[in-house]
């Protein structure tokens, strides 16, 4: 099921059974994508790395995952463009920069808790209800339907990836470094440069982030370099040195130690499996 506006955005509601059911709809601009399991067992690969799903479990793509349908034969399927959804608060968590969709070098995925799955499922027959309607409110509807689905979601994923351990607005911080960090990898290597762009000192990122028990700011952009030289050595034809070049390397062989320190073998060798 499909919604269309008059200024290109876009909504898309699937059950997905198969890879074509995934694949199914409009080629959309940017689009973000929520997948729900409503199984145990059910296999995705994201970027070179298999996930095996557990039951009711949530898991937020954006345009930059290179997604492969392994095994699904029973999940639900929430996609949307930018211009459908970022017109609504998108400075806030819940907007298209929320922490749901750009956790930089992680994929962000949670577990709908026994609770409040009757909420998730109400508003899933929400949304198969009014996208059966044709009128001018129907965008409008959408729209707010969405961003409360969205809101039960970052609430569920700021439990569960301990995001409540932050101080009341100190988590955006976090966020809006991860999301800085998507924008800017190829050309910004160093916690003090984005700490600049934070206005904030490089260690008040570092306490923000142990408070997490993740990553340190510095990991972060070192693995999404990592991730994205991984991305193009499968997915491009690109020489290994034009891949060193693009995400910030001056030179072919301070890239290949990079790259072999964090996935144990050179780039090389890495296309060759």
């Amino acid at each position: 099921m499909i919604f269309k506006g008059r200024t290109d955005e876009c909504f898309q509601l699937e059950n997905i059974h198969c890879t074509a059911c995934y694949e199914k709809g409009a080629v959309l601009d940017s689009p973000l994508t929520m997948l729900w399991f409503e199984q145990d067992g059910q296999r995705i690969t994201v970027d070179n790395v298999e996930y095996k799903s557990i039951k009711n479990q949530m898991v937020c793509l954006t345009e930059f995952h290179k997604v492969n349908i392994d095994t699904v034969c029973n999940a639900k399927m929430i996609r949307f463009n930018r211009p459908f959804y970022c017109v609504v608060d998108h400075d806030s968590e819940v907007g298209c920069k929320g922490i749901l969709f750009f956790g930089a070098s992680q994929l962000p995925m949670f577990v709908i808790p026994d609770e409040d799955l009757e909420r998730f499922q109400t508003i899933w027959k929400m949304f198969e209800i009014e996208l059966q309607s044709k009128d001018d409110l129907q965008l409008e509807m959408l729209q707010s339907m969405l961003k409360r689905f969205i809101i039960l979601c970052t609430r569920v994923y700021k439990t569960q990836n301990n995001y409540n351990a932050l101080e009341t607005g100190k988590a955006d911080i976090v966020r809006e470094y991860n999301f800085l960090v998507e924008q800017n990898f190829k050309t910004i290597h160093t916690v003090a440069e984005y700490a600049s762009m934070l206005n904030k000192s490089p260690k008040t990122l570092s306490n923000l982030f142990s408070k997490l028990g993740n990553k340190s700011p510095l990991k972060y952009i070192q693995d999404r370099r990592w991730l994205e030289a991984k991305r193009l050595l499968r997915f491009t034809s690109q020489t290994i040195k034009e891949i060193a070049y693009e995400i910030g390397f001056e030179d072919l062989q301070t890239f290949s130690r990079f790259f072999k320190n964090l996935e144990g073998v050179s780039p090389t060798e890495f296309r060759e499996k």
